[in-house]
C-alpha cells in the first residue's frame, strides 16, 4: 500500500512521534547488531565508559534524534510512500554513517578518519537498516489520517 498525499502535511507533533518511535524502532535493531558485534562499549568510550548498557543507550538516544532530524525537518515532502520512505531511509542511513563512524567518532575519539575496514563495512550495513527501518515507520506513521 503506498501513500501519497502532496497536499496535507502532517503537524510537528505527528512528525516528532514519527522520528521517535522510527528513530528508535530502527535504533533498537542496529543496537541489537552493534551488541552482537560487540561495538557498545566503543559508544561508551565517547563519555569515558566501556560499559556495553551505557553505550546501547547513548546509540538509542543518538538513533531517536537523528530519527528526529529526518522527520521534522523533511517528513512532509521526503516521507509521502513506503517506496520513497524505504529509499530515503537507506540514503539518509548511508549518510550517517559518513557522518557518524568515519567522521565524528574518529574525531571524537582521536582516531583517524575516513577508515573503511571490514568493522566500518558492518556498520554501513546497521545504517542501511537503520535508516530502511526509520523511513518506513515514519510513513506509517505520517500516512495515518492526519
Amino acid at each position: 500500500m503506498t501513500h501519497t498525499s502532496h497536499s496535507v502535511t502532517a503537524s510537528l507533533p505527528r512528525r516528532i512521534v514519527a522520528g521517535v518511535v522510527g528513530g528508535l524502532a530502527g535504533g533498537l535493531i542496529f543496537g541489537i547488531l552493534m551488541a552482537m558485534m560487540g561495538m557498545l562499549p566503543m559508544i561508551a568510550s565517547m563519555v569515558g565508559s566501556d560499559s556495553a548498557a551505557l553505550g546501547f543507550g547513548i546509540h538509542l538516544m543518538i538513533s531517536i534524534g537523528i530519527g528526529l532530524g529526518l522527520t521534522v525537518l523533511f517528513g512532509n515532502w521526503l516521507l509521502t510512500s513506503y517506496p520513497r520512505g524505504l529509499v530515503v531511509g537507506l540514503v539518509y542511513g548511508a549518510v550517517w554513517w559518513v557522518l557518524g563512524p568515519l567522521i565524528m567518532m574518529p574525531l571524537m575519539l582521536g582516531m583517524p578518519l575516513f577508515v573503511v575496514d571490514s568493522t566500518a563495512l558492518l556498520s554501513l550495513v546497521g545504517h542501511l537498516i537503520y535508516g530502511a527501518i526509520l523511513g518506513t515507520v515514519a510513513v506509517m506513521i505520517l500516512a495515518k489520517r492526519r
